[in-house]
């Protein structure tokens, strides 16, 4: 790929790659999300350790003076006026948000910006492998079973729910993997991504995305605050270690028609000089001469 210059004189880069094959990456994205599942379920049957990790996560989150997660899950339960609107907003939002928006946002890197999304790829495979290792090496039982917290389970109070009752029973998920959340990791990727992708003023409005996240994942007891705060951490170590791609080029600035360029002073007043000595030096035709005698 070439360079260009820019109407106004800047030296541009277009973003370097092609694209990459689609069935590749398909093949590549089923089977990194077909091993991520899998090992999730490696660590389901340890319930005694998963409660005793949440107790120390408690005392900790208490002994930082952080908020508890109830504060939050107070302001999306049923109350005079909204009823249920709030925690079942929350709880779809939790169930319906989190995979098909990391899925449009890849295809849109894929389709828009093909650098960006070897990157992104590249980020979220390593936020994800060091999840997964996380999540084995520190199962955690999260905030709606820790009698400790008196929490809500909003998911199953108020619906819609992703987990099954019973932890144990569970084959779909591994509700053991509290930390990190990836709920929160992945959305803050995508924020990240999207700013980095793009160039408009507003870009940073991505960001309201892991806010959200971050609210709706503590409101429905599905993660302490520290699980976030680790996710966060884990995506700025997979930022550091992942090259970055070339910024996206910024929109050419428009051309404005310049001025005419004004005569330079010594010209005008040349031009003026000789005028007038035109002028001057004009002479009246013979004809027209006063008779010799006629005033006499």
């Amino acid at each position: 790929m070439t360079s260009h210059d820019t109407p106004d004189g800047r030296h541009t880069r277009p973003e370097s790659g092609r694209r990459p094959r689609l069935a590749r990456e398909l093949l590549l994205v089923a089977g990194l999300f077909a091993a991520y599942k899998a090992g999730r379920m490696l660590s389901t049957g340890r319930t005694g350790e998963a409660f005793a990790n949440a107790d120390r996560i408690w005392d900790l989150e208490r002994a930082l003076h952080l908020p508890g997660e109830g504060l939050v899950q107070r302001l999306l339960l049923p109350g005079p006026g909204i009823g249920d609107v709030p925690v079942h907003a929350a709880n779809t939002y939790y169930a319906a948000v989190h995979f098909p928006a990391t899925v449009a946002f890849l295809v849109w890197l894929y389709l828009r910006r093909p650098g960006h999304y070897r990157w992104a790829r590249r980020v979220l495979t390593v936020l994800t492998g060091a999840a997964l290792a996380l999540h084995l090496a520190f199962p955690l039982a999260p905030p709606r079973m820790l009698d400790a917290a008196h929490l809500v389970d909003t998911g199953l109070a108020y619906g819609p729910s992703v987990y099954g009752a019973a932890p144990a029973a569970d084959t779909v998920a591994n509700q053991f993997a509290a930390m990190p959340s990836l709920h929160f990791g992945w959305a803050l990727a995508l924020a990240v991504g999207m700013a980095a992708a793009t160039r408009s003023r507003w870009r940073l409005l991505w960001l309201l995305h892991p806010l959200a996240t971050l609210l709706v994942i503590v409101g429905t007891a599905n993660h302490y605050w520290l699980d976030a705060a680790v996710a966060a951490a884990l995506l700025g170590a997979a930022l550091a270690v992942v090259p970055r791609p070339p910024a996206a080029a910024r929109p050419p600035a428009p051309v404005r028609d310049l001025p005419r360029p004004r005569p330079a002073a010594g010209h005008a007043g040349h031009a003026g000089h000789a005028g007038h000595a035109g002028h001057a030096g004009h002479a009246e035709p013979a004809g027209h001469a006063e008779p010799a005698g006629a005033g006499r």
